[in-house]
């Protein structure tokens, strides 16, 4: 017992020497005295800048601490600022570290800052303060140290990082966290806040979180219970974001085992003009290695617009089996959109099979049924039932459905994957038998005077196509008969690319009109002003039933070909019209122009030629026509006007040639034509008359391209008309005098002579 108090007694001396001894050190040492030393040394290892600002202070006992006033540290080799902090403190407890045991008795750093950035070559800017790491055998590996926090405290932190590779930033500002003991398997509350901004994706956020995390490393085991976290401001599209997130999440990354208690989300936000509503629901989901389980899963999303409202509800009625094999025996989603006069029905379901280890999850027998209801629909209501499978494999970020039935009369066949999860990138091939896009979207208005603003024009929709901005897909699609704008067309074939916000639509082929088209449409959505180009054939096309059911005009007739190769770019229907660049050729056959008959004109115009000569206006009439056998015109086509000057109409009766313009941007036509009947009239009604063959009649179309109005130039026939005479009687006359002889002379002087004398015999002189 002696010899026990007398160790005792020696270990209490022992440790008041230590104590007396630190506190001695404690204070006489003084640390500001070696800044200079610090910071060149600094500077030798890192080749960095540290500035200590603020005075050192030093404590040994019971922890061994040190508290730093205003410091900051540059990039290497440079003297701009890499972090800097207001203050911070740090203490360690000092017996455990006699046992290997890290005991960080407090961590507190106020007015943190840190800009850390990635070069273009794959580089950080703090690869060298971490080093390099030392590759060693397994049996050189040392032991791990243990670590134990008693507490943590970060208050106005901000932190900074920027991909210079991908022209990313992120930022976190006003950070403040605060812990209780952080030590493995030990329950922490965690309370954290801070305001969070990116621009890829754009995020400017406030967070604010509280929660009771407990990890083991070795185990890779998180578990947070209590959440409570808050999340509000914009991310991407989204405005007055507002998000709440509620429960219990345990997750094993190593076995790759998950579960879920009482979660609960809800959340608001505004997209344009659209609002948004999640709620999600997940009492108890548990994925181990040995079993899944869980009760009814819930997720209910609502959209509402001004002018639309869409309800969308999906549940997961139960779940059993293992983390590597689990299944649930029906899945479904209910779909309820109101738009206006109209509404639409769907229903989704299937079993579900799934793979939490290989990240899969598959839609065996997925079967989809839609209803559509509204005044303007055929029989006011379609409906129609897909069936087919879908998989997800997230390992691979592929996704692919494949579906086929019917919807109204329209047989459908599609297989649509997802190649690529982020960015979203779409592979497609979809076979439709008979589509009538009129049937479903209503058969489209007539231009009609009412409800037009002062200026007598509906104000222009713009144009919005920043939707293909993102878009990344390729497919094809097929479409045995297709309606459109009462277009009507068989066989289409149309291949899709799309990338970068470019797509091209090639080829873009159909029949149509007992004829065909091929060709190819590019989009440009990339700039701010998307822009188009068209190259487009069309073959052996009846241009009057074409033009009738596009445009409602039947103001031409015949068969043959027309190509168009333009461009143009603006974010309205008039300011691509505007903006047209190319060309355009037409070559037709037997047809006919309507609404003026240039024949029958020139025919009337021949009875007043004595006392009419000037201009006489008319409009076009519907029920007269220019028959002709062949048309053939060429365009040049510049700022939205088309001009050509190589018109020519041929017909047994007639040879017209015109040149003009045509200004698609104003809707206006500037035209003349100047006709020469060849022949007798019999052949489109009137009476033959020999005495009207080579009379020539300028005739001039002006106005807007619905209603244009025709000016026949009398005047100028007139003219015509006497001039042809004269050439005439000339002829006639020097054929009588001259008998052919002047023809036959041999000597210039007397052959002139005579021809002169002839003339002014002819003349009266």
């Amino acid at each position: 017992m002696k010899i026990l108090k007398y160790v005792l007694i020696g270990f209490a001396a022992v440790l008041l020497i230590l104590i007396a001894g630190a506190a001695y050190l404690a204070a006489t040492f003084d640390p500001n005295a070696y800044k200079p030393q610090i910071v060149e040394l600094v500077r030798n290892k890192t080749q960095r800048t540290l500035a200590l600002e603020g005075d050192i202070k030093l404590s040994f006992w019971p922890s061994i601490g040190a508290e730093v006033g205003r410091m900051s540290l540059s990039e290497a080799k440079s003297d701009k600022e890499f972090a800097a902090m207001e203050s911070a403190r740090v203490s360690l407890k000092l017996m455990p570290l006699l046992s290997r045991d890290f005991v960080v008795d407090e961590l507190a750093i106020r007015g943190l800052r840190a800009n850390i950035a990635r070069t273009r070559a794959g580089e950080t800017n703090v690869d060298d303060l971490l080093g390099k790491e030392d590759k060693k055998q397994p049996e050189e590996t040392p032991q791990q140290v243990k670590f134990d926090i008693a507490h943590v405290a970060l208050d106005n932190a901000a932190i900074t990082y920027r991909d210079e590779t991908t022209g990313a930033q992120y930022a976190l500002a006003g950070l403040t966290l605060k812990t209780g003991r952080i030590a493995p398997d030990v329950p922490t509350k965690i309370a954290l806040t801070t305001a969070a901004r990116s621009n890829k994706p754009k995020l400017d956020l406030t967070v604010d979180g509280k929660t009771q995390l407990t990890f083991n490393l070795d185990d890779q085991t998180y578990r947070l219970t209590d959440l409570a976290l808050e999340v509000k401001g914009q991310a991407g599209d989204f405005t007055d974001l507002a998000v709440k997130a509620a429960g219990n999440v345990t997750a094993q990354l190593k076995t790759s085992e998950f579960a879920t208690e009482k979660l609960a989300v809800n959340g608001t936000a505004m997209r344009g003009k659209e609002k948004m509503e999640l709620k999600l629901d997940a009492p108890r989901l548990s994925m181990t290695a040995d079993k899944a389980s869980g009760d009814k899963v819930a997720l209910a999303l609502t959209l509402t617009a001004p002018d639309s409202a869409t309800m969308l509800n999906a549940s997961l009625p139960g779940i059993e089996g293992t983390a590597k094999s689990f299944r649930s025996p029906a899945v479904t989603l209910d779909v309820d959109r109101k738009q206006r006069d109209q509404t639409m029905k769907a229903k989704i379901s299937s079993p579900l099979t799934g793979s939490l280890d290989a990240r899969q999850v598959s839609l065996p027998q997925l079967k989809a049924s839609i209803a559509l209801t509204g005044p303007k629909l055929p029989g006011q209501s379609i409906s129609g039932e897909l069936a087919g499978s879908a998989s997800v494999d997230g390992a691979k970020e592929h996704a692919q459905a494949n579906l086929a039935g019917k919807i109204a009369d329209s047989t459908i066949k599609a297989r649509i994957a997802v190649t690529d999860f982020s960015p979203l990138a779409l592979d497609f091939d979809v076979d439709v038998g008979e589509l009538d896009v009129d049937r479903y979207a209503g058969s489209p208005e007539k231009a009609k005077s009412g409800g037009k603003g002062p200026s007598g024009k509906q104000p222009e929709t713009p144009i919005d196509l920043t939707a293909l901005r993102d878009l990344r897909a390729n497919g094809s699609l097929r479409v045995g008969s297709l309606k459109a704008s009462n277009l009507k067309a068989s066989n289409v074939r149309v291949g899709v690319k799309a990338n970068g916000g470019r797509v091209e639509l090639n080829p873009l082929s159909a029949n149509l009109y007992q004829g065909s088209l091929a060709g190819a449409v590019t989009i440009n959505a990339a700039p701010a002003t998307p822009a188009f180009a068209v190259k487009q054939m069309l073959t052996g096309v009846h241009v009057g039933p074409l033009l009738r059911d596009l445009a409602d005009t039947e103001t031409l007739e015949g068969k043959g070909n027309v190509s168009v190769n333009v461009t143009t770019q603006g974010n309205t229907v008039s300011a691509l019209k505007k903006a047209l660049d190319g060309s355009a050729a037409v070559k037709l056959t037997d047809g006919a122009i309507k609404g003026i008959d240039i024949a029958g004109s020139i025919r009337k115009a021949q009875s007043m030629v004595s006392s009419l000569k000037g201009q006489q206006v008319q409009q076009t009439d519907a029920r007269e026509r220019t028959d002709f056998s062949e048309l053939t015109a060429t365009f040049d086509i510049r700022d939205g006007v088309a001009r050509n000057n190589d018109l020519s109409i041929k017909s047994p009766l007639l040879r017209v040639g015109g040149a003009g313009a045509v200004n698609i941007g104003a809707d206006a036509l500037d035209y003349t034509v100047k006709a020469s009947l060849v022949a007798t009239a019999a052949g489109q009604g009137g009476k033959e008359r020999s005495d009207l063959r080579g009379i020539t009649v300028p005739v001039r179309v002006t106005g807007p391209l619905a209603s244009p109005s025709y000016q026949l130039d009398f005047g100028a026939m007139v003219t015509d008309t006497a001039r042809q005479k004269i050439e005439d009687t000339i002829s006639k006359k020097l054929e009588e005098r001259l008998g052919g002889g002047a023809a036959k002379g041999k000597e210039g002087q007397k052959g002139r002579g005579g021809l002169e004398e002839s003339l002014r015999g002819i003349l009266g002189k």
